[in-house]
């Protein structure tokens, strides 16, 4: 470890795992306000102690701020109004029925209730729509992918990674929503970042510190208990 990560590790917060895990939740409305640099570098330094099949450390993470971060989100929001169809590198499953089906309805309530958006106001629907694409004014978007020739298995790792990053991202004060529409327009991450290697875009992750006025981000949503989804055996 260099000497300068050596003196920002003195500094790291004292926020517990447990506290971490319990304080994350997708945050829908951000300051604008930077980070520091050496908060950020910190950060992902963390997150890249990540457990990963052999070490092979499959991740890539591109992270747009100021103007560029601007002209994706431009570029997105208009495509998405204007109906460009997504063309998104990995072909998303998301078939919910019975009590998966439960959840995602809550948690859309949840979220819209505290928008202000009922069922039936089409326009008040695509504007929440809109708003994952305007990256819901976080001042840091990051673009999460992997190399194309992995595939289920890889991306759990990739998975774990934003994981480990969302919950350090806690400890220091910041907030993160994960993002599946950052999936949608791959092209245009790889052009702004001059993609050549064969990176295929999993989803994004908005962060920033929260705007505790944004009404989205008074939402809660519940967890089951683990007795609907853990099961523990001796025999």
């Amino acid at each position: 470890m260099s000497e300068a990560i050596e003196n920002l590790a003195t500094e790291d917060p004292g926020l517990n795992l447990i506290d971490a895990i319990y304080k994350r939740r997708s945050v829908r409305g951000y300051l604008d306000r930077e980070v520091p640099r050496e908060v950020l570098d910190r950060i992902f330094e963390v997150a890249q102690q990540s457990p990963s099949n052999c070490n092979v450390q499959p991740w890539k993470v591109y992270i747009a701020s100021g103007a560029l971060k601007n002209r994706l989100r431009d570029q997105m929001v208009a495509d998405t109004a204007a109906g460009v169809a997504p063309n998104p590198d990995f072909e998303y499953r998301g078939d919910f029925v019975d009590e998966y089906r439960t959840r995602q309805v809550e948690c859309a309530v949840a979220l819209y209730s505290n928008m202000g958006i009922e069922r039936s106001d089409k326009e008040g629907r695509m504007q929440a729509v809109l708003r994952n694409f305007e990256f819901f004014d976080a001042p840091y978007i990051a673009f999460i992918g992997m190399d194309q020739r992995f595939g289920t298995t890889v991306a759990i790792d990739v998975g774990m990674w934003a994981q480990t990053l969302m919950l350090t991202m806690v400890a220091f004060g910041l907030h993160s929503c994960p993002m599946g529409t950052m999936r949608s327009y791959p092209d245009l991450v790889r052009e702004a970042f001059d993609i050549k290697d064969g990176t295929k875009i999993l989803f994004g992750i908005s962060f920033g510190y929260e705007d505790q006025s944004v009404a989205a981000n008074a939402t809660r949503t519940r967890r089951d208990p683990i007795s609907a989804s853990v099961v523990f055996r001796s025999n």
